[in-house]
């Protein structure tokens, strides 16, 4: 089998904890699964258009945002979406995910995040009530969905360094389509999102990467390697 090729939609920086667990983590995806994997960061600025991610066989947009270029980070999540390329988004992967989706599939196109335009009308992404820096936190998964089915259980406890999440005023709306919740807090916040018809697009507001540090392979990045096993073997690689 050829090599998987992922590509890290972000911008690089050893400082953050996330980073350091990305690669652990592929590696121990790649030897749980017996699949030869390679992975490139793709620096957001650099997504200028279709063909700087078409060459991947998934795309993972990390965390550590505000991103150099939020365009950027926008076209990659849209091009996983509307190709069919697996996707996983963890943290800031999240926030811009549902931006994405809000702008091009709602249609709407004032759709922003709060960090980077605090007086925006339709700010889908806001500050959470309490903040989840260096937080840890129960996360309950919704039964059928594929979230679930990586975990293979009810709950896990997941860790966290963010300020915002999903803005409750645009939830309804936001997961009345394909977008569905794939996971919630113990208040019953949304922590995980996926998107039902496609091969694999899970994003989740907290860092399961993290769970490489330690050791342990995150089943969410096993399930996007599997997916991309299949992309690969479906011929979807454009170049």
């Amino acid at each position: 089998m050829s090599v998987i090729r992922l590509g890290l939609i972000g911008d690089r920086d050893d400082a953050v904890t996330a980073h350091r667990a990305i690669p652990v983590a592929l590696r121990l995806a790649g030897e749980a699964l017996a699949l030869p994997l390679s992975f490139e960061w793709v620096p957001t600025e650099e997504v200028a258009h279709d063909a700087s991610v078409a060459r991947y066989d998934g795309l993972w947009c990390v965390p550590a945002s505000p991103y150099r270029s939020m365009d950027g980070a926008l076209r990659a999540i849209r091009f996983a979406r509307e190709q069919g390329r697996p996707f996983l988004g963890t943290c800031g992967g999240f926030q811009h995910a549902v931006i994405e989706y809000a702008r091009h599939v709602l249609g709407w196109s004032d759709a922003e995040h709060a960090e980077t335009a605090p007086d925006a009308q339709r700010a889908v992404i806001a500050p959470l009530e309490c903040s989840l820096v260096e937080a840890t936190g129960t996360v309950r998964f919704r039964a059928g969905t594929r979230i679930a089915q990586a975990y293979g259980c009810a709950e896990a406890t997941e860790g966290y360094r963010c300020r915002y999440g999903l803005n409750p005023a645009f939830q309804a709306a936001l997961i009345s389509g394909p977008l569905r919740i794939g996971a919630e807090d113990e208040a019953g916040d949304v922590r995980a999102v996926e998107l039902d018809g496609h091969p694999f697009f899970v994003a989740t507001l907290f860092q399961p990467e993290r769970a490489a540090l330690a050791g342990q392979l995150p089943p969410l990045v096993a399930e996007l390697i599997r997916a991309c096993a299949g992309t690969l073997r479906g011929g979807m690689r454009t170049a």
